[in-house]
């Protein structure tokens, strides 16, 4: 049984398949369906047809690689196992676009005050502050930083009086994003992974991981918090004119705080992305 691609961004690299908790069970994972369960001794199965892939636990979650020959070991996440930090995995949420699409997003701060209105941004406060975007050479990921924006309540912890908050964001594989953000500790920034199962080229399972500081707030309040902001990116991004990423031309033109976007499309680019990617017109 082959996949739907054969591009080896996708099929030599780690991609989540869901929680590891949560096995034995079936999934969806480039265009087929996958078996996991676990051993008695604890070690994950993953199965696609007759065929073992290669499968670790890690973070919450279980990775496959698909083609069984890792191009490179899964990303390090090492507030994960931080003492202090909780962990908290919130569930995932089936989004009917590309994955690139849906990462790309997550890096934008311009739509903040627009679709996270009194949460993450708030008119007038709409500009985007000058930020750094690297991309680290020993890893291959790119960094963001010196992101800052206002928003009146920056998540389930922060109350409505609204503050500056400091961003910085890591992409670490095409699907896979971290940021790192101000916490409701003081000195402290809380970490939110973004982790998408690419079910095929136009839809993807987002799975959210918290490593946050937040004594206060209920496992279930912080979820719900997730799912708000969620919740209100969802149709913007299922609505988009073309569900695939454009890398090539002039389909969609950037501004000057999408500095991260623009990165991430070229970083995309150099690595032959051809997987959830729209073809040049």
């Amino acid at each position: 049984m082959p996949f739907v691609t054969d591009d080896p961004n996708m099929l030599d690299d780690w991609l989540v398949i869901g929680p590891a908790a949560s096995a034995p069970r079936t999934t969806r994972l480039l265009g087929e369906t996958v078996r996991l369960w676990t051993d008695p001794d604890g070690t994950p199965q993953c199965r696609l047809g007759d065929r073992p892939l290669a499968v670790q636990s890690r973070y919450g979650y279980l990775w496959a690689c698909p083609s069984g020959n890792p191009a490179r070991p899964l990303f390090e996440f090492p507030e994960y196992s931080e003492p202090g930090r909780r962990t908290i995995d919130c569930g995932g949420i089936g989004v009917a676009v590309s994955g690139l699409r849906v990462i790309e997003n997550f890096l934008d701060m311009a739509h903040f005050p627009f679709v996270h209105a009194d949460y993450l941004g708030k008119v007038p406060h709409t500009e985007v502050a000058q930020y750094q975007v690297r991309v680290e050479p020993a890893t291959g990921e790119i960094w963001a930083t010196d992101c800052r924006f206002w928003q009146p309540r920056a998540s389930a912890a922060h109350d409505s009086t609204g503050s500056e908050v400091l961003y910085k964001y890591r992409v670490m594989q095409p699907l896979s994003a971290m940021l790192y953000k101000s916490s409701f500790r003081a000195g402290e920034l809380d970490a939110i992974g973004l982790f998408l199962q690419p079910v095929d080229d136009e839809h993807v399972i987002a799975h959210t991981m918290l490593a946050c500081f937040d004594d206060d707030s209920t496992d279930a309040e912080l979820i719900a918090f997730q799912h708000t902001i969620f919740g209100q990116d969802k149709p913007i991004l299922e609505n988009h004119a073309f569900k695939r990423m454009p890398l090539e031309g002039r389909a969609e033109t950037p501004t000057r705080g999408d500095t991260s976007s623009v990165t991430y499309r070229r970083w995309l680019r150099e690595r032959g992305m051809r997987f959830g990617v729209r073809a040049a017109a």
